[in-house]
């Protein structure tokens, strides 16, 4: 490993949001799960979660860039057990949702531990999933269709995130010797020594 692929690594790993994440509720086209992720990568998310549908985690294709490898993927049986365990966490829980209860997605305050439901493709976020959520949020839309594909709306939203989170500062470097960054960056250079081990 060279030190300025080590240095890369612990400066993305400095600036990892570990209470900033999506929950993806039964998406199972490959190649959303797979944009979902890469822009959970792109926006500092530390990791994501999942139920998965009927055919599990769909296997992922070359439109992640491979950022499965740096946002960890938590798998949940069903999605109470999944959404209730994040409130315990301290999390607030947000449904991308079209309803004439649902606010402006840039409403909300992204600076406090934030999780963002998404819905299948076809039928969206479940009932089940709506009746354990604090806030229905919506991206205007001023055309003919109603919405957005799922990842393009998960990028606007977590953007937005992004934002709000940058003007807060909360995008500083953290300190390495602190947990959960010292674990990961830890891990990941650990994971790139092993790999390139094997390759010889």
């Amino acid at each position: 490993m060279t030190p300025e692929r080590k240095t890369r690594i612990q400066q993305v790993a400095a600036r990892r949001q570990p209470d900033l994440s999506v929950f993806m509720e039964r998406v199972h086209k490959p190649h959303n799960v797979a944009a979902v992720l890469r822009t959970c990568d792109a926006v500092g998310v530390m990791r994501a979660h999942a139920v998965p549908g009927s055919d599990g985690i769909p296997k992922l294709n070359h439109t992640s860039q491979g950022a499965q490898r740096w946002v960890e993927l938590v798998r949940h049986r069903d999605t109470p057990s999944g959404l209730e365990l994040l409130r315990e966490q301290g999390f607030t829980i947000y449904a991308a949702h079209f309803s004439d209860q649902a606010v402006d997605f840039r409403q909300p305050d992204y600076t406090q531990p934030t999780v963002i439901v998404l819905g299948t493709e076809k039928f969206g976020v479940s009932d089940e999933a709506l009746a354990l959520i604090d806030q229905q949020i919506i991206i205007p839309m001023a055309g003919m269709a109603q919405s957005l594909n799922v990842s393009v709306a998960t990028a606007l939203v977590l953007y937005e995130a992004q934002r709000q989170r940058q003007a807060a500062g909360m995008y500083e470097p953290k300190s390495l010797d602190e947990s959960p960054w010292k674990e990961l960056a830890e891990g990941w250079i650990q994971r790139d020594l092993d790999r390139y081990k094997k390759n010889g």
